[in-house]
């Protein structure tokens, strides 16, 4: 300390206290982060532990950058979100953007190293889609013949674009792999069926495991029933020839039923997969058949619709299945990145597989086999009379964790700010059908609680595995579905509905569909708060360790309603050995920190623009900090932005 120093403390001491900042702690392990979810397997858990609970308040702005790419839909083109995980890998950090830039940046300083452009050609995305890619892969050669060519492109970044490309980058230079398909390109809508540019396109990031590439796609949701297939494909990481392809159809489907074709109205996968390289097993979350609120038509291609399913990563056979929901028509799809755990029991670890849903449910199953670990029961659910189609009299129900959101709704449920919009949101809900979780959409209009954003999405959950702890977050967001006769819809100004009040064709049906939140006349939902929360759960016994409110009103109510009531959120959590849980995802433009024993606050930063990214963290010498990192763009609810800020220890 400086005589000058020495004196400002003694000064300052009365008010503010002075002391040496605390020496970094470098006598822990160093990790990066290669995988989307930290590995492959998901379990966004971090064996770092330099940052804790009891220094986490001393974080500071490291670096921050800012890409550029962004569009606000004002001038005709599709707005941009940012909701990319960076990964860390081979002494780089890559992340796309929404116009499926890739960019490599020094992990530690920030400094921009190279940018590989696709040139995207899609200007326009109809619907509610932003333009988003959440994520790369990354490949590195084994040391053989092709590591020892300095230019073979030994070192591969992946990336799936909204021109429905994958596309095989070099990750030391930015240059396309030219070996790789055509020109380091291989188009990814061959043999899907007729679609528009914008109804089938990746947004998550592919799948590296066994020298094969896997890739699903986003398919536009409740358009028509033969929506583009939703089959899931393998390429080679060093080729871009076609290894495998699964098409989720029934087993008794012939080749003359599929029509020599992928299958058109598929479960698609557009959400994140998880890889057991030592097993050779793909987990595939899968969406809905299609359309998502009218089953009549699908002629039983939900046999694997909202479905945890395992296929064999070097045939892209079938392996098993578990569905969450049979004859689905909420769009509960799996929106969650299926998570490996190694389940501990008396006899032993179970290789395990932890699947959250947009329910509040979470399934346990043996990753061998798809078996529930613990019962898993069919309870009677409400049904409809809708010509042409039935609903299951029954649904899955998990017994070992207890749901993570309500499961049912009814106007003596309704609440406000004031007794006049609470009354108003009960007489609504009084004139719609509201019989609990899996009330079908109806003519008159249906209660969906939970409404299809969740419960959990795709930000999936987090596993500390020394603790057998779960973190998820969710979203409790009263919506209504409503079925629209076909002549209705066809005399309909149209003109008035969009985000988040939408209105969908399902060309081919009897029906379109209508659906929004149920918000009070104040503009607030008319379920009582919270409206985010962030839960841990101890894996073991099933239990709820503790919940805490996620989020608050901020940036989308004026000032001075700030509330802490929580958010709608989407992106994700992450655990570490250091004992915080860092998570962005909500409507407010914050990062937050919590102690992961007790769910207490400890930490949050304000952002430029809201953070609906799931955050990583990295240390790569033994000499080095540890750094946390976010992406922080928006979403369809909020501003759109390009920033990635790391933090770290002073």
């Amino acid at each position: 300390m400086t005589a000058s120093h020495a004196f400002h403390c003694l000064a300052l001491a009365l008010l503010l206290g002075c002391s040496e900042p605390t020496p970094i702690d470098t006598s822990g392990p160093v990790a990066d982060w290669p995988e989307y979810g930290g590995d492959k397997g998901g379990l966004r858990y971090s064996p770092l532990d330099q940052i804790t609970a009891a220094n986490v308040d001393d974080l500071e702005v490291a670096w921050t950058f800012r890409h550029g790419d962004v569009a606000d839909g004002s001038d005709g083109d599709t707005r941009t979100s940012f909701n990319a995980t960076p990964i860390v890998a081979g002494g780089s950090l890559y992340f796309c953007t929404g116009y499926n830039r890739v960019f490599s940046l020094d992990p530690e300083t920030g400094e921009q190293r190279w940018v590989f452009d696709p040139v995207q050609k899609m200007k326009q995305i109809d619907g509610p889609y932003p333009r988003t890619c959440r994520g790369v892969a990354y490949w590195k050669s084994p040391t053989d013949g092709l590591a020892a060519d300095p230019g073979a492109c030994t070192e591969r970044i992946f990336t799936g674009t909204l021109d429905a490309e994958l596309i095989a980058i070099d990750a030391r230079t930015g240059e396309p792999c030219r070996d790789f398909g055509a020109g380091g390109r291989v188009a990814l809508r061959e043999r899907i069926g007729d679609a528009e540019p914008w109804e089938y396109y990746p947004t998550s990031p592919p799948l590296v495991i066994r020298d094969v590439v896997v890739v699903g796609a986003l398919v536009a949701d409740n358009l028509r029933v033969d929506a583009p297939a939703g089959v899931v494909r393998a390429f080679d990481v060093r080729t871009g020839a076609l290894r495998w392809a699964w098409d989720p159809v029934p087993e008794d489907w012939t080749p003359e039923a599929r029509g020599g074709d992928f299958t058109a109205g598929t479960p698609n996968v557009w959400s994140i997969l998880s890889g057991d390289p030592e097993r050779g097993l793909v987990f595939v979350p899968t969406g809905n058949a299609s359309p998502d609120y009218y089953s009549g038509a699908r002629r039983g291609l939900d046999r694997f619709s909202s479905a945890t399913v395992a296929l064999d990563a070097d045939t892209g056979k079938w392996v098993w299945d578990f569905q969450t929901v049979h004859h689905d028509v909420w769009d509960y799809d799996v929106a969650s990145q299926p998570t490996l755990y190694d389940f501990p029991t008396e006899a032993g670890p179970v290789a395990a597989v932890v699947q959250a849903t947009k329910m509040g449910f979470v399934f346990v199953l043996n990753r061998e086999t798809g078996e529930p670990l613990f019962p898993v029961e069919e309870r009677k659910v409400p049904t409809r009379e809708i010509p042409g189609e039935t609903v299951t009299p029954t649904q899955p129900f998990p017994t070992h964790i207890e749901p993570l959101h309500p499961i049912s709704f009814g106007p003596e449920d309704a609440w406000g700010f004031t007794w006049w919009d609470k009354k108003a949101c009960a007489e609504t809900i009084a004139k719609l059908r509201s019989q609990g979780i899996f009330t079908p959409p109806s003519l008159e209009g249906s209660v969906h609680f939970p409404s299809s954003v969740g419960g959990a999405n795709w930000g999936g959950v987090a596993i500390d595995p020394e603790r057998g702890v779960m973190f998820v977050n969710t979203t409790r967001l009263l919506s209504v579905v409503q079925l629209i006769p076909r002549e209705t819809y066809e005399q309909m100004d149209l003109s008035q509905f969009g985000y988040p009040n939408e209105i969908y064709p399902m060309a081919g049906t009897p029906y379109a569909v209508k659906r929004g939140p149920l918000l009070s006349p104040l503009g607030a939902p008319c379920n009582p708060p919270p409206w985010g929360l962030l839960t841990a759960v101890d894996l073991a016994s099933g239990k709820i360790l503790w919940e805490s409110v996620l989020g608050s009103t901020r940036d989308q109510a004026p000032f001075p309603m700030w509330l802490e009531f929580g958010s709608p959120n989407l992106g994700g959590p992450i655990a570490t050995a250091g004992g915080v849980v860092f998570i962005g995802a909500t409507t407010d433009k914050f990062l937050r920190g919590y102690d992961a024993r007790t769910g207490e606050l400890i930490w949050k930063e304000r952002l430029p623009f809201t953070a609906n990214a799931t955050p990583l963290t990295y240390r790569l010498r033994k000499d080095g900090k540890q750094y946390l990192v976010v992406a922080a763009g928006g979403h369809g609810w909020s501003e759109p932005g390009d920033a990635v800020i790391a933090w770290t220890l002073p």
